[in-house]
């Protein structure tokens, strides 16, 4: 499945809606600059090996590239290339001034030492030179990477230009200039957006049951902010498998991050331990999990999730993604059809490219910013963005995501009619 492809039949669907000029749908069809590197590596057994790494910069029209990194055995440049399309998208629709960029290596990290981990990554860095930078190309963490890998990219090119440049990336630890409240950005954007969705559809979250697909930094957190305000968290899963409320009175995700630490999954907690049993809990697949009956259903892993196949049978009145690309264009159709609301990622989880943006923003002006300030500026942001989404879909009677691409590309060919 072609993400690229995908990503194309959204930008045409809603530049065709909307009317928009096809000399900016030929410009935003294609990515300004892709580099493919091969990225040596000198192993812990001292023999090397050659790893591929991407980044594709797609549109800095409004701003210098900006996307995350990831280190996954199944990064190809299709992927990256999709990726980056989505960030230009998703950066217009929260309306900060930068563009769309993303970048990854094939690599499984899971099967890497630490130092074997720290020397790809400065590998990467040293082939990425001339690419990197803080008015150029600026990257964050992704699938498999974190606040280390940024702080080794930053290090590595603080050696290269000779000179600290902490804007470099984003996402980096908070002692070497990363931004309080980057950690939780993205599922407080997204719990922001399900709260503004409540409110328009007067869900009351007691009464909602909430089905979570990835139990990575978002995921989890994004469990912890439904269930604090009471919604019934009744599955969860990461690669390893699910589990399923078999009560359907909700699961406490502290709990259930507490016995994946002990036990480093949560695909199988269900038949041991205090926390889960046989009794109130069933294990399921990740495919299974999105099919379980559930209000709103929460993509949180990778993309191509949601399919032609199992779309007919998802039974979510809602879908909120807070990974990127989880629902195929088929997949889009079916939902729409039947009436499932689906909030696109490129609004869902821009939260995490905002303060992202604000991260670079304080290494900028070197300043830092509160936890609490932080999350008040990002908080009229994803009010906004969701209002503007919103009208577009009432206005052009349309569905969400073809309607926060009409809001985003209106932007853009307002950028690019200033650029001449």
């Amino acid at each position: 499945m072609n993400a690229f492809q995908n990503a194309l039949t959204q930008l045409q669907q809603a530049g065709k809606i909307a009317n928009t000029p096809p000399a900016v749908l030929d410009t935003l069809s294609k990515p300004e600059r892709v580099i493919e590197v091969t990225v040596p590596v000198v192993m812990d057994d001292g023999q090397k090996k050659l790893f591929t790494g991407y980044r594709v910069q797609h549109s800095n029209v409004r701003g210098p590239y900006k996307g995350g990194l990831r280190y996954h055995s199944n990064v190809d440049q299709n992927e990256v290339k999709a990726l980056a399309l989505w960030m230009t998208m998703k950066c217009a629709v929260v309306g900060i001034p930068m563009g769309g960029g993303k970048g990854g290596i094939t690599v499984n990290p899971k099967k890497l030492s630490s130092g074997e981990l720290e020397r790809l990554t400065r590998s990467f860095t040293r082939m990425m030179k001339d690419v990197f930078g803080p008015e150029r190309d600026v990257p964050a963490p992704d699938v498999n990477t974190n606040p280390q890998i940024m702080a080794w990219i930053a290090d590595e090119y603080r050696h290269i230009v000779g000179r600290a440049e902490p804007g470099v990336v984003t996402g980096k630890p908070i002692s070497e200039g990363g931004s309080l409240g980057r950690d939780t950005a993205t599922a407080d954007g997204a719990y922001m957006v399900l709260e503004d969705v409540a409110k328009k559809l007067k869900l009351n979250p007691k009464k909602t049951s909430v089905i979570i697909q990835g139990f990575g930094n978002a995921g989890f957190h994004m469990a912890t902010l439904a269930h604090k305000a009471g919604y019934r968290i009744i599955g969860l899963s990461d690669s390893t498998g699910g589990i399923l409320d078999v009560r359907g009175k909700g699961m406490d995700p502290k709990n259930v991050m507490a016995t994946k630490k002990d036990r480093g999954m949560i695909g199988s907690m269900y038949c041991v331990g205090s926390v889960c049993d046989g009794k109130n809990y069933k294990g399921v697949t990740n495919e299974k999990l999105l099919e379980a009956p559930c209000d709103i259903l929460i993509p949180a892993a990778l993309e191509n999730q949601i399919t032609k196949k199992n779309a007919g049978r998802i039974k979510a009145r809602i879908i909120l993604e807070v990974a990127n690309g989880p629902t195929t264009p088929e997949a889009d159709s079916k939902l729409l059809k039947r009436g499932v609301l689906v909030v696109p990622d490129i609004l869902a989880n821009a939260g995490g490219v905002t303060v992202s943006y604000f991260e670079w923003l304080q290494n900028k002006q070197g300043i830092r910013w509160t936890a609490k300030q932080v999350r008040e500026k990002l908080k009229p942001i994803m009010r906004d963005s969701f209002a503007a989404v919103w009208k577009a879909k009432e206005s052009y009677k349309t569905s969400m995501r073809t309607a926060a691409f009409i809001v985003a590309l209106k932007r853009l060919e307002e950028a690019l009619a200033k650029r001449g």
